[in-house]
């Protein structure tokens, strides 16, 4: 199955409206500050019975405090504490903050967590060592966590693979960019625009491209029970009602 969706609440008409168009989100806010649990339960409670919440982990758990999405959050700790969080290190300030973020996803009844890791997160032997401990003292309970590695990553597919593997992961890509090389029965694509960067936000896509990204979708329904499609880019919204066309046009199965 296609499961089709935006990355934040994309249409016009707030939730209600976005609840009648798409049956998947991957919620942003999660990313700069959590909500309370209670507004998660809330958020699940108004939402239809078969509508899917995908999320992004809390960025103190990846991102360093001098990141600039800290500031725009307007997170602030002690100067003592600054190196106790983000990077993945598996530090008890960390590991308290998965603790939140996992709270959050079991209120909203989500199967999927995506943890982005930003460009200053090198591929280091340091890194990798502290994403193994990180991830192997966390308490997952039934949630599939996705990595999107940005920066130098995908200089090496190999390493992305073996650490994949091992730590039982799902490499989150945006297809026209990179390919996936590690997944189970779940492919998680997030879509950030065409262009030389690696985000390109302001990108509209055309409708040649939309047929190669459901052909791409196509590659995979064999081996993946379910194919996540998220856009993330100003004209997500509407990229993703006319993706969803497209890929019914082709007798795929779509939601």
């Amino acid at each position: 199955m296609i499961k089709v969706g935006t990355c934040g609440w994309s249409v016009r008409g707030g939730r209600k409206k976005y609840f009648e168009v798409f049956k998947l989100i991957e919620l942003q806010n999660t990313f700069y500050k959590l909500p309370r649990k209670e507004t998660a339960i809330k958020m699940r409670n108004q939402a239809p019975e078969d509508f899917e919440f995908t999320l992004k982990a809390w960025q103190v758990i990846t991102h360093p405090p001098s990141s600039p999405t800290w500031r725009k959050a307007g997170l602030k700790i002690e100067p003592k504490k600054r190196d106790k969080y983000g990077f993945l290190r598996p530090t008890d300030e960390n590991i308290e903050a998965w603790e939140k973020t996992l709270e959050i996803c079991k209120a909203l009844d989500a199967r999927i967590c995506i943890i982005q890791t930003p460009p200053s997160f090198r591929a280091t032997e340091e890194n990798v060592l502290n994403m193994e401990k990180f991830l192997t003292t966390i308490n997952r309970g039934n949630i599939v966590i996705g990595w999107e590695p940005r920066g130098d990553w995908h200089k090496d597919p190999n390493l992305i693979k073996d650490i994949c593997r091992r730590l039982d992961l799902i490499h989150v890509v945006d297809p026209f960019k990179h390919e996936t090389v590690y997944y189970h029965d779940v492919c998680y694509f997030r879509l950030h625009g065409i262009g030389p960067r690696e985000v390109n936000y302001r990108y509209k896509y055309t409708e040649n491209d939309l047929h190669t990204l459901a052909d791409i979708c196509k590659r995979y329904i064999p081996n993946c029970r379910d194919i996540y499609v998220l856009f993330n880019n100003i004209y997500m919204a509407d990229d993703a009602q006319r993706f969803k066309t497209i890929t019914l046009s082709k007798g795929l199965p779509v939601r």
